[in-house]
């Protein structure tokens, strides 16, 4: 059974008027919501693995520059 409900891919090509538009364009359009690709580093800007404890919201590389000036102590 088909459901009556259109997808978003569907709905934005109605959008758009043009029903020859990629997939991968469409959807790059769009904000996404959760995932590695929903949040950015906040000093570098790449995607990947984020330290968002506290609100730092940055990437591992960035975390371990900064974390002495932050106040982190390496234990181990």
């Amino acid at each position: 059974m088909k459901s009556s409900k259109k997808s978003r891919l569907q709905e934005l090509r109605e959008e758009y008027g043009n029903k020859h538009v990629k997939k991968t364009t469409v959807l790059q359009r769009l904000k996404r919501k959760f995932g590695i690709g929903s949040r950015r580093c906040s000093n570098c800007g790449s995607y990947g693995s984020h330290m968002r404890i506290y609100g730092l919201n940055l990437c591992r590389q960035c975390f371990r520059e900064k974390a002495r000036k932050l106040g982190f102590k390496k234990y181990g």
